[in-house]
Parts: C-alpha cells; sequence; structure tokens
C-alpha cells in the first residue's frame, strides 16, 4: 500500500486574507460598515427617528401628544366662523360689505380736504 503524502491543510483565514476583487478581508468589512452606517444615518434624518435622552422629556413628549389630540378634538367642535359671526335678524353677508378706512385713505382724505380748502381760498382772492 502506497502511502498519500497528507492533505495540505487551507491558510487560515485572516484579516490580510484576499476576499474579493483583490480586497482584503478588513477593507471589505470596512466598506461594508460605512455602508451600514451611511444607510442608518439617511434613515434617522428622513424619519427623524430620534431618541428621547431622559423621562421628563419622554414624559413632556406624550403630554404635547395629549394636549394636541385634546386640541383637535375640540376644534372639530367649534362650529364654522360665518356661523359664529352671523346675528339674527341682521343684514345679509353681501350687504355688509363695507370699505375700511386705513391709514393712507384717512391721509388721502385730509390731503384732498386741505387741497380744497386752498383752491377756494385762491378763488375768492381772484375774484
Amino acid at each position: 500500500a502506497t502511502t498519500q503524502p497528507p492533505k495540505k491543510k487551507p491558510d487560515p483565514v485572516t484579516s490580510e486574507t484576499v476576499v474579493i476583487w483583490g480586497l482584503r478581508l478588513w477593507q471589505v468589512v470596512g466598506i461594508f460598515a460605512i455602508f451600514v452606517l451611511a444607510v442608518i444615518i439617511t434613515l434617522c434624518c428622513i424619519f427623524k427617528c430620534r431618541i428621547p435622552r431622559t423621562k421628563k422629556e419622554i414624559e413632556a413628549r406624550y403630554a404635547q401628544r395629549q394636549a394636541a389630540k385634546n386640541y383637535a378634538d375640540k376644534l372639530e367642535t367649534v362650529p364654522p366662523l360665518n356661523e359664529l359671526t352671523e346675528i339674527p335678524g341682521g343684514q345679509a353677508a353681501e350687504e355688509k360689505k363695507e370699505e375700511v378706512p386705513t391709514v393712507s385713505g384717512k391721509v388721502d382724505k385730509a390731503q384732498e380736504k386741505k387741497d380744497g380748502a386752498k383752491s377756494s381760498k385762491k378763488k375768492d382772492g381772484d375774484k
């Protein structure tokens, strides 16, 4: 019986072992880790998944959510604005449309009165 030499053991896998495309194992692991980290950061920025730091912050956020929910519920019970402002037996909404005087409108009217007074004095002086 012939004795065959023992089978050669494969080289142990180390960080310097070439894995794929000529890259070493530590390089592949690093690239993969950077990719995973970039995905996590992107998702956190998009979905704003922030982890509260203290019990106080958690309770404050809960109270804020409850207050917002109560506000939304009460807002649904409020009648529309036009129903709140109508006076029974009052003028119709279309008849109420009047021009609201503004500061510039008041200044213009005052200027017209002054100009009208000056022009009437000049006419009296010309005669």
